[in-house]
């Protein structure tokens, strides 16, 4: 079986223009999830895939493979599903671009799945960790999660959910963004419409879940930091030099 991971960096980000080449302790950010990314045994390739001459001559510098892909596409994923008709693989993984901190355990943990069930009854796999932060409740840069008993996932928000009627305990659980794929998942992610919890939410993943493709979620103890603002970078270089 080939995996390939991928990437996906885009250089106009509204919240952070420019923050894959942010410099994270002298090496740009999109460096540092490359060095993450392949630490993971079961990655048999990891590209860049980027539709800006900058990230392109940044990772060509520094030898890192990248693909050069369409400016007109609005998610990750359509970035990733644009690799996958170029280059052939069996499962894709897609590895955000702003998460310099990412286990490559956890990269691993995402293909799982797919390499132990073979009559598996999901098309897509995505991570998740305890929200061990009380800020990243009221964040709305972090997406929450709320699986089913198979640990399928059922809705993804940026508010805290479930909401506790009577203040009753309950672990709540965020988004790791790393998610794995088959081919067939990213050609009908291209294919299927944005449905309005999508639109309302701005989480892609739910584009799925939406027309009733099976979300795999995977519980990691990895507790990231993305980077989406200028003041998320202090707060990954703490982690480093500790």
């Amino acid at each position: 079986m080939r995996i390939l991971g991928v990437i996906p960096a885009r250089y106009r980000s509204s919240r952070f223009p420019g923050k894959p080449l942010v410099d994270i302790d002298g090496r740009p950010m999109i460096a540092r999830v490359y060095d993450r990314a392949v630490q993971a045994p079961e990655l048999d390739r990891v590209v860049v895939a980027t539709d800006d001459a900058r990230i392109e001559a940044a990772c060509s510098a520094l030898d890192i493979p990248v693909i050069m892909t369409r400016d007109d596409h609005r998610t990750g994923t359509d970035r990733v599903a644009e690799v996958a008709e170029r280059e052939a693989a069996d499962l894709y993984v897609n590895i955000q671009g702003d998460e310099p901190l990412i286990d490559p355990n956890s990269i691993s943990a995402a293909t799982a799945p797919f390499l132990e069930d073979e009559a598996r009854a999901f098309e897509v796999t995505n991570l998740m960790t305890p929200v061990r932060r009380m800020s990243d409740l009221s964040d709305n840069t972090v997406p929450k999660v709320v699986v089913n008993g198979r640990g399928d996932a059922v809705y993804l928000s940026r508010l805290p959910i479930p909401y506790p009627k009577d203040n009753r305990d309950y672990d709540y659980y965020k988004q790791v963004c790393v998610y794995t794929f088959t081919p067939e998942a990213l050609r009908r992610f291209t294919e299927l419409s944005s449905g309005p919890s999508e639109r309302a939410e701005g989480i892609e993943v739910l584009r799925f879940i939406e027309h009733g493709i099976t979300v795999r979620m995977v519980m990691v103890e990895d507790d990231t930091v993305a980077v989406d603002t200028p003041g998320d970078v202090e707060l990954v270089l703490q982690r480093l030099r500790a």
